[in-house]
C-alpha cells in the first residue's frame, strides 16, 4: 500500500458494529465485565486502551512502518515516556539544537534525577563517537531540528548506535512521515508531536511514539499506563481525521515553503535563510538523501541582525499569525528566542546560533501569493 492510501486506509477498519466508515469516538473511561476479571472484549479500563486511541495508534504505526505505535497527551509526555526507562548513571546524548521544551526536560527534570546528558553537534560522528562509553543508553536526534533546520544522518548515526547496542530516537516532527521514515533508516523510536503536521490544525494538544520491535513497544506501553499519559478519545479522533489528509497538506506546505525560502534567500534585508531545501543549506544533500521533500519549516535572520527589527516584522504581519506551535494548516511566525526557546539559556542559544533577530515560520497551505505579498510588506515597515 502507498503512503498517500495508507493515510486513509492504513491500520483502519469500518467499525464492524455499525459499518461506521470514521472510528466511533469512545468517549467512555471503563468497559462492561462478565465475571470479575474477565472484559466481554478487549477494552477494561480506557487509561489502558480506548478504541478510539487504538484506531489512531494503528493508523501512526503504518504510516511510519512500525510494529506499534502509542498516543499520548502531548510530544513532550511522549519523551517522558522514553526517558522513563533509565536510571541514575545512565547517560544520553542529544543533538545540539533542540526544541526548547526537550532541552528544558532534559536539562531541568531528568539532570537532576541522576541522568547525564551530552549535546553535540550529530554531523561530526568522531566527536559524537567519543562520547559513547558503558553507560550510553540512548541517542535523542531532532533532524531537521527545530528551529535552525539543522540535519542529521539518520542511517550513519544507526550503524553506530547498533554496533554499541545503543536506543536510538528521533524526533520525526517537522517531516513528518510523508517526508521521512526513521525507522526505515535504522533507528529504534520515532517521536512526534502530534500537535504539528500530523494533526495539522491546531485544535488538539498530542504526542506520538512508534516503534521497530514490538518487545519495545511492550516496555514503553507499560510505562504509559503506569503513569497515565494518555491521550483521551476526543482528541484521538481529531489526530487521526488530520492523519487522512496528511500527504494532501504537507504537498502545499512544502510547495510554499520552498517558493519563501527562495523569496526571502533573495530579499536585500535578509541574511541567512535555514531552509534545507537550499543549495546553500549546509545539510542538503543530507536532505535529499533522506527526505523526499523539504517541508514548510523556514527560519531566517537579518542583515541589521538587531532584535527590534525582528519584532517590529512579527508585529505587522497580517496573514502569518504570531503564535507559538506549527504545522497547522494557516501560516504561523515565531519568536524563537523570546517564545519557544526562551527556557534555553542565552549563553546556551548564542553558542547554537539561535540569535535575537530569528524569525521561524511555520508556512502553511495559504493561497503562495498572499504569504509572500504578507511577508512583503511587514518587511517594508
Amino acid at each position: 500500500m502507498k503512503f498517500n492510501t495508507k493515510t486513509i486506509h492504513g491500520g483502519q477498519h469500518h467499525d464492524p458494529s455499525t459499518g461506521a466508515v470514521m472510528p466511533p469516538i469512545y468517549q467512555t473511561s471503563t468497559f462492561v465485565q462478565k465475571s470479575p476479571g474477565q472484559p466481554i472484549g478487549d477494552y477494561e479500563y480506557s487509561r489502558a486502551s480506548n478504541p478510539t486511541r487504538t484506531a489512531l495508534e494503528n493508523a501512526l504505526a503504518s504510516i511510519e512502518n512500525g510494529t506499534r505505535a502509542l498516543a499520548f497527551s502531548s510530544g513532550l509526555a511522549a519523551t517522558d515516556c522514553i526517558l522513563r526507562s533509565f536510571k541514575a548513571g545512565d547517560e544520553v546524548i542529544a543533538m545540539d539544537d533542540l526544541y526548547g521544551g526537550t532541552y528544558r526536560m532534559f536539562t531541568r527534570i531528568y539532570k537532576d534525577s541522576g541522568i547525564r546528558f551530552h549535546f553535540v553537534d550529530m554531523n561530526d560522528l568522531q566527536k559524537f563517537k567519543s562520547l559513547i562509553n558503558e553507560y550510553t543508553k540512548l541517542v535523542w536526534v531532532e533532524t531537521p531540528t527545530n528551529p535552525l533546520m539543522k540535519l542529521a544522518d539518520i542511517q550513519e548515526i544507526s550503524k553506530i548506535t547498533k554496533a554499541h547496542n545503543i536506543l536510538f530516537a528521533v524526533d520525526n516532527t517537522f517531516a513528518t512521515p510523508y517526508l521521512q521514515r526513521p525507522l526505515d533508516l535504522g533507528a529504534d523510536i520515532v517521536m512526534h508531536s502530534a500537535t504539528k503536521y500530523l494533526s495539522g490544525h491546531s485544535d488538539v494538544i498530542a504526542g506520538a511514539l512508534i516503534v521497530k520491535e514490538e518487545s519495545l513497544g511492550e516496555q514503553l506501553h507499560f510505562q504509559q499506563f503506569a503513569t497515565g499519559a494518555t491521550l483521551g478519545p476526543m482528541d484521538s479522533f481529531l489526530v487521526l481525521r488530520g492523519i487522512k489528509t496528511l500527504h494532501l497538506r504537507m504537498q502545499r506546505h512544502c510547495e510554499n515553503g520552498e517558493k519563501i525560502a527562495d523569496y526571502l534567500n533573495q530579499h536585500p534585508k535578509i541574511k541567512t535563510v535555514y531552509y534545507p531545501g537550499l543549495t546553500s543549506h549546509p545539510f542538503h544533500e543530507i536532505a535529499k538523501k533522506q527526505m523526499t521533500g523539504f517541508g514548510g519549516m523556514v527560519s531566517f535572520t537579518f542583515v541589521s541582525g538587531r532584535k527590534e527589527e525582528s519584532i517590529i516584522f512579527l508585529e505587522k504581519l497580517k496573514v502569518f499569525t504570531l503564535a507559538e506551535s506549527l504545522g497547522g494548516v494557516e501560516s504561523l511566525a515565531n519568536h524563537p528566542a523570546l517564545m519557544t526557546h526562551a527556557s534555553i539559556p542565552e549563553d546556551k542559544r548564542k553558542e547554537i546560533g539561535i540569535t535575537d533577530d530569528l524569525v521561524r515560520l511555520s508556512v502553511g497551505i495559504e493561497d503562495i501569493e498572499d504569504l509572500i505579498t504578507d511577508l512583503e510588506q511587514a518587511l517594508s515597515s
